[in-house]
């Protein structure tokens, strides 16, 4: 008997911990897509009524999402969806710059035969850039884009980055999609992504990190000008 009620509690928490997960996933997307805009404030119900949801699991998302640094609780007033500042995006990016070059560095170092599967996956997510930026989907373009930035650091083998590049990746991607149409037609990344994975399928380090540096330098010092230039003060 004392076993079955363990296990009548161990399942219980294995589904409210899925529910959990679930409820954490859900709002993070929506954040990340505004479907709860930045500034958004409102209940934890208001929030769980609107992903269809019960509020139990999405009160413990939001803590984690807190954690994130994508929500901020204000007792008594509800939940905050965090807006961006100018400012704030180019802090990000000064992360994702040391992060993902790191991470490239890391990839490069691994042995053969697992650089050489990573190289395929980063190649394979240039291809799929290459090819929604030649039907015009700047959305598939961004989606393909994103995979490649993921895939430096979920296979470099250290978790704490990609933990962090997680966290910071999420506040970016705001910003990422509402410029993406402002910008100037992206057709230098995927030849930047190429070269890229080139050095760490090579095994070059050095190379691979000097890339990935450049690379997102770059991406920084197009898009923080171009939130200042069209007077968004937060996002």
């Amino acid at each position: 008997m004392a076993e079955l009620a363990r296990a009548e509690i161990s399942g219980d928490g294995a589904r409210r911990g899925s529910l959990v997960d679930e409820a954490y996933a859900a709002l993070k997307q929506a954040i990340r897509d505004t479907v709860f805009a930045p500034g958004y404030q409102g209940s934890e119900q208001e929030i769980a009524v609107r992903l269809g949801m019960s509020r139990t699991p999405v009160h413990e998302a939001i803590i984690r999402l807190q954690e994130d640094g994508l929500v901020r609780v204000l007792p008594k007033r509800g939940v905050l969806i965090c807006p961006l500042a100018p400012q704030d995006i180019r802090e990000i990016y000064e992360v994702v710059i040391a992060v993902e070059s790191m991470a490239a560095e890391l990839l490069a170092a691994l042995p053969d035969s697992d650089r050489a599967a990573v190289a395929d996956e980063l190649e394979a997510a240039t291809a799929a850039m290459e090819r929604a930026l030649a039907a015009d989907d700047l959305a598939g373009w961004a989606e393909a884009d994103e995979a490649f930035h993921r895939l430096l650091v979920e296979r470099c083998g250290n978790g704490r980055l990609r933990r962090i590049a997680q966290t910071v990746t999420d506040q970016a991607h705001r910003a990422r999609m509402l410029t993406l149409k402002l910008r100037a037609r992206p057709a230098g990344s995927a030849q930047a992504h190429r070269l890229i994975g080139e050095a760490v399928r090579a095994g070059d380090a050095e190379a691979a990190h000097r890339l990935a540096r450049a690379h997102r330098v770059a991406a920084r010092d197009e898009l923080v000008p171009l939130i200042e230039h069209i007077g968004l003060r937060q996002l």
